[in-house]
């Protein structure tokens, strides 16, 4: 076998990984911003008719293509929440096997970033970032960051420290000033999470690309959704933290040296 076929093989295989990682993180998304238990019903349905899908129906992204966006059923418009987060998934799994390759580092952040997918998800649609996936996610991060190659437990410690330090004192300096909360605790809780991944020298990397693509979005949903009482007051920074956190884990190295340069 030659190494292109070989890496064609390891590609394909990383497509199906964040495929199927994918769908369950759309699921969960889903069911949590809904109230929905994660086991019960087993079998994904449609959220109008209550059709319970077929394999075939629940392809990631290709079902959606195929059926048009529309429920096999009833025929009704299926949200693009869906396909969205299950592209996500295949292109962050496709990213991190080119970068790092199978082994211990691809597991890893395939589990951290499944964690920040789900939860920026659930924060687009709810304005919260779930304990149950902040917290375990900085536990996990802060075990397994440790173990990384080169990995310096310092480093991990400092990043989440000053990551979640940095954000509550942003928190309190709104309260202060504002007498509302302009940050949540989920947003603290997150940074410490992405803290430990990226360590103190990748935080002011995260935070910008964070702030400048929060500030795009923010004036996409002013553009588009000007009636929306959500978009004149409120933007969910979570996403942007998430896209922050995974741009700075695929290219902290080349911007670092472009900067440099």
């Amino acid at each position: 076998m030659n190494i292109l076929s070989a890496n064609i093989q390891v590609m394909i295989i990383a497509t199906l990984i964040g495929a199927i990682t994918g769908s369950f993180y759309a699921c969960a998304a889903y069911r949590y911003i809904n109230g929905l238990s994660l086991l019960n019903p087993k079998r994904s349905f449609c959220p109008e008719c209550g059709y319970q899908l077929k394999w075939y129906d629940n392809i990631p992204v290709v079902s959606y293509i195929l059926l048009k966006g529309k429920c096999r059923n009833c025929h009704e418009k299926i949200s693009m929440f869906y396909p969205a987060v299950e592209l996500i998934s295949i292109l962050w799994a496709l990213a991190l096997m080119h970068k790092f390759g199978p082994g211990y580092q691809f597991i890893v952040y395939m589990v951290l970033g499944g964690i920040m997918i789900t939860a920026a998800a659930i924060d687009m649609k709810t304005f919260i970032l779930p304990d149950m996936l902040t917290i375990p996610g900085a536990v996990i991060a802060v075990a397994t960051m440790i173990f990384m190659p080169g990995g310096n437990w310092r480093e991990v410690l400092w990043g989440a420290a000053i990551g979640s330090g940095l954000f509550m004192t942003l928190r309190l300096l709104y309260r202060g000033l504002k007498g509302e909360d302009g940050l949540g605790l989920g947003d603290v809780k997150l940074m410490f999470m992405i803290g430990a991944m990226s360590g103190p020298q990748n935080l002011p990397l995260v935070i910008t690309v964070a702030a400048g693509s929060g500030i795009i979005g923010g004036l996409i949903q002013l553009k588009f959704f000007p009636d929306d009482e959500n978009s004149r007051n409120m933007v969910p920074f979570g996403p942007f933290l998430v896209l922050g956190s995974m741009l700075a884990t695929l290219y902290s190295e080349a911007f670092w040296l472009f900067y440099l340069r």
